[in-house]
């Protein structure tokens, strides 16, 4: 994610600038090598430590009702008993793939500041545009990755609670890929090639909007942060605070279709407006909420972790010969 904070609309920007020492490092400042085995490893460390958040909030979005979990924290607890530590990491080795997506995100999201920068210079309309443009080209990646992943979270001991069910493989060495193998080929007996594409409307109705509102809340709650806070405040700390804040607003706002995104692909729905009414028939408007605080939760740390994290990034990833002329 981009490391700049501080909203940079001319006058507020130069004051923000002028007050934190901020400096910015821009794309054709970075050593594109370094920048990305530095993000692979970040992504990594990120996916692995948040993954267990990501099925938690995916089952809660399928189940209907509460009949297997009540909650985040009791789905935690459920699935360890039942299932184990790596009950909570079915499907990750296939969404391990969506790292390439990530990548281009970030590559899209910068190359599209640097471009629309050109037009208008104003860090919002920049902002608005890179994150819409960076996720379009992630989720046009993403949603199969996704379709596959999201029916391995679904099998538990001898069950499913989506539409496909697969072997256990009890014994063999490699069983995930064997699961992996069964799923792919019962969604192409089901749906065909589109069936990898299942959703794929719903989750740029969630994503788009939901890169969109993330970096410009994510610049405002920093301009107001830098504000309140002492003069001395680390810029870092003002970071650290607004991504999370940034993410929870964002994640609020856009669940509601999530929600839909989810269960349009687990269980092959093919109308997002029917979906929408069978859910607000069955489980009531707080239907759209579910699995929200499992989504803040993985948006909360990881946030902190991608915001920093890709500030350090950047430098990191500075070209040798600017090194020097930048001071932190």
């Amino acid at each position: 994610m981009e490391a700049v904070l501080g909203l940079r609309c001319q006058h507020a920007a130069s004051a923000m600038e002028d007050k934190r020492n901020i400096q910015i490092i821009e794309w054709e400042d970075l050593d594109k090598k370094k920048f990305y085995v530095f993000s692979a490893c970040l992504t990594m460390l990120i996916r692995v430590s948040m993954y267990p958040f990501t099925l938690i909030r995916t089952r809660l979005q399928v189940q209907k009702g509460k009949s297997l979990y009540s909650g985040t924290i009791d789905a935690f607890f459920k699935i360890r008993k039942a299932e184990g530590a790596t009950g909570f990491y079915r499907g990750f080795l296939v969404n391990t793939f969506t790292m390439v997506s990530g990548l281009c995100y970030m590559t899209t999201y910068e190359l599209t500041r640097k471009y629309v920068s050109n037009y208008n210079n104003n860090n919002t309309v920049k902002s608005v545009v890179a994150g819409g443009s960076a996720s379009l080209v992630a989720q046009t990646i993403t949603v199969p990755i996704d379709v596959i992943s999201q029916h391995l979270m679904m099998q538990r001991k001898g069950k499913t609670m989506g539409r496909f069910k697969v072997q256990t493989y009890e014994g063999k060495r490699f069983p995930v890929f064997g699961q992996t193998r069964e799923i792919i080929s019962q969604i192409f007996k089901a749906d065909g090639i589109k069936g990898f594409y299942r959703g794929y409307v719903a989750s740029l109705l969630t994503y788009i909007p939901n890169s969109a509102a993330w970096w410009p809340f994510y610049h405002f709650y920093a301009e107001q942060l830098s504000n309140i806070v002492p003069t001395d405040c680390p810029h870092l700390i003002i970071q650290a605070v607004s991504g999370p804040l940034a993410a929870a607003t964002a994640s609020t706002l856009t669940n509601p279709m999530d929600v839909i995104r989810t269960r349009v692909q687990v269980e092959g729905k093919s109308s997002i407006i029917l979906t929408f009414r069978q859910l607000i028939a069955e489980e009531g408007p707080w239907g759209l909420m579910k699995g929200l605080s499992a989504r803040i939760i993985l948006a909360t740390p990881s946030t902190i972790v991608i915001v920093v994290g890709y500030e350090m990034l950047k430098k990191l990833s500075l070209r040798p010969e600017l090194v020097d002329s930048r001071h932190w």
